[in-house]
């Protein structure tokens, strides 16, 4: 994200509009519980009326995350 290196800007390209969200988008997500301070980035799978399907990335290729549909989606920590 900004800041966290040396003037390196963020390498992703975040969609922080719900009414935009399409299938392939990246997103910031959140995660509740133990998790809340920390940022995630995963990728939508699906995007329904009140809720999108997120995939946390390559390195766990059949995790699929249901979260809310915001500018940052919340996952619940029971679905990791």
């Amino acid at each position: 994200m900004l800041g966290m290196g040396e003037g390196e800007d963020c390498p992703f390209q975040f969609n922080f509009d719900p009414a935009t969200f399409k299938v392939g988008d990246t997103v910031s997500y959140r995660v509740t519980g133990s998790l809340a301070d920390f940022p995630f980035v995963g990728t939508l799978l699906e995007v329904n009326e009140d809720f999108v399907i997120i995939s946390p990335g390559e390195n766990e290729p059949d995790a699929r995350y249901r979260g809310t549909r915001e500018s940052r989606p919340m996952v619940d920590e029971s679905e990791l």
